[in-house]
């Protein structure tokens, strides 16, 4: 096999169809659904690029409005499968790659073993989030992954965080019934949430009807309340849900298995050729947000969109 392209996101897509159009054998593995990291958005939520920014394949991206919703992409990326016949299959984690004596990698699968030339891993990063490392993470109340308001009407909701997914959060259960609190590292809404969620969320916050602690940490959390940290100390609230809205990163520790070399400063960056985006292992590719490190709001899929091409592009001088 020429190719195993590593996550069936929309990176993962556009390389492959980058590959279809130059006669690549190739296979997508993907452990979720298919864009399974924009799957678990929000059900409501609406995208900050225009569906003309997240075009793939030269396939128009026709939306009801400029900035598409979450249904609309998923059904984008359903009707590019079909278009270009796409070899993907779903529900299928990769657990291994080796490198073999004669340059190959063998991966192996949850269901199968690949040989193959060229690798490229499009994995993004919303499948891993960013842990809050307390006591009490692990209950069943908590959640790094919002979905929809209706599970937490009328409930006691604590959402940590404040950029986009937070404030999103936070604004939806409020308006659904649900008494919310917000908890926040910093001194303010980050400055990078959406235009037209902004204003919204800090006047709800400065009228009282979302209650919000800043320079606010979790300390821990309990069946029934939460432990929190401000600057003047620690108080405890009653509690029934907690949305960790925290972030996501990238899988770093499928990385080190891999053997794929990160920066060793904060960042973390996938060590690649800017050129050719070829990573430390040889025919091996990272593509799309993947490769911002911890700097996940640096790429998005609208200014990533290029990487098929020049991966592609390079792979055809080693088949």
């Amino acid at each position: 096999m020429d190719l195993v392209i590593i996550g069936g996101g929309p990176t993962g897509i556009n390389c492959a169809i980058a590959a279809t159009k130059a006669g690549l054998d190739y296979v997508i593995l993907e452990k979720g659904v298919l864009v399974n990291s924009l799957y678990h958005f929000p059900v409501n939520m609406t995208f900050f690029s225009t569906s003309q920014k997240l075009e793939i394949g030269d396939v128009p991206f026709i939306s009801d409005k400029e900035k598409p919703t979450r249904a609309e992409a998923l059904e984008y990326y359903r009707r590019l499968i079909q278009k270009f016949d796409i070899k993907i299959n779903l529900y299928e984690e990769v657990k291994t790659m080796n490198r073999q004596e004669d340059g190959q990698y063998h991966i192996q699968s949850t269901k199968a073993d690949y040989l193959a030339r060229s690798v490229i891993i499009a994995t993004g990063f919303y499948d891993t989030p960013r842990m809050m490392n307390v006591p009490g993470e692990d209950l069943p109340k908590v959640t790094h992954y919002y979905n929809d308001p209706h599970p937490y009407v009328g409930q006691k909701v604590l959402v940590v965080g404040a950029r986009n997914s937070a404030c999103d959060a936070a604004l939806e259960t409020y308006y659904k019934g649900s008494e919310v609190t917000m908890a926040i590292r910093g001194e303010e809404i980050s400055p990078k949430v959406k235009y037209w969620i902004r204003p919204n969320i800090e006047n709800r916050i400065k009228e009282g009807s979302i209650k919000a602690y800043f320079k606010t940490i979790v300390k821990e959390i309990r069946p029934h309340e939460v432990v929190l940290e401000g600057p003047d100390g620690a108080f405890t609230l009653e509690n029934d849900f907690v949305l960790a809205m925290t972030g996501y990163q990238p899988n770093f520790e499928l990385f080190q298995h891999f053997g794929i070399a990160c920066s060793e400063d904060d960042i973390k960056l996938p060590i690649q050729n800017a050129d050719t985006l070829e990573t430390n292992l040889p025919n091996v590719y990272m593509a799309g947000v993947v490769c911002s490190g911890l700097q996940t709001s640096k790429l998005f899929i609208e200014n990533t969109r290029d990487h098929a091409e020049i991966i592609i592009d390079q792979i055809i001088q080693t088949v």
